[in-house]
């Protein structure tokens, strides 16, 4: 019972070994391309190990959408082996760099036919445990709207809202602030004329009283030199 104890903590040690030993392969889930261009399957690991050209050897390969067998795409250890037959014949190159951890490739020239997922598997002596990195690449017609283009779009379009109402609020501000300029100089307008009114209508009196001043005046003037009215 005691050995048998034992045993069971050793395997426990030697997987627990395993797994804080194991790579560490990342990809990304999807990537899109257009028919007949060039696209780039991203691939990094980690490895707890020094890494060298010669202790590193990446493989990819592929499986396509439907049924079919699972094919090679490239092999990389200390050089590149590009396929030298098959359908990434001629399309695929090595884009990695393996002391900085990456083990991408680029296939050019995608037709519809490489709709699939790709395989990258890392192994770096003696890590040679670890789970195999996966991306899905899609090949279209055109470039479809990402999500990240919807939300820079959304953003946009916030924006330009935004700007929208700013304006109309200036604008109504600013003829609203004409139209009581214009209300104001209305008013002090009419005030301008009715003093004039006022101050035409003050010297319309002012001659009157003056034109029958001078009535009265010139008519005792008259009755004076007249010796009849004595």
């Amino acid at each position: 019972m005691y050995l048998t104890w034992l045993q069971f903590l050793a395997l426990l040690g030697l997987f627990g070994v395993l797994r804080v030993g194991g790579m560490e392969v990342f990809t990304s889930n999807e990537v899109e391309a257009v028919n007949g261009t060039e696209v780039r399957l991203k691939c990094t690991f980690k490895s707890k190990h020094p890494v060298s050209h010669s202790s590193v050897a990446v493989s990819w390969n592929f499986r396509p959408l439907g049924q079919g067998a699972e094919e090679s795409v490239f092999y990389y250890q200390e050089t590149a082996y590009p396929p030298t037959e098959g359908r990434f014949k001629g399309h695929a190159t090595w884009s990695g760099d393996i002391l900085r951890q990456d083990a991408s490739i680029s296939l050019h020239e995608v037709p519809f036919t490489f709709n699939g997922t790709y395989t990258c598997q890392v192994r770096n002596l003696p890590d040679v445990h670890g789970i195999n990195g996966e991306v899905t690449l899609r090949v279209v017609q055109k470039v479809s709207i990402s999500e990240i283009g919807i939300l820079a779009a959304a953003i946009g379009g916030t924006i330009a809202i935004v700007l929208v109402l700013l304006g109309l609020f200036m604008v109504f501000k600013y003829c609203n602030r004409n139209r009581h300029a214009n209300t104001d100089m209305e008013l002090q307008g009419r005030k301008l004329q009715e003093t004039r009114e006022l101050q035409a209508r003050v010297l319309q009196e002012r001659e009157l009283q003056a034109n029958i001043l001078q009535e009265k005046a010139l008519k005792a003037s008259e009755e004076c030199k007249d010796p009849t009215v004595w």
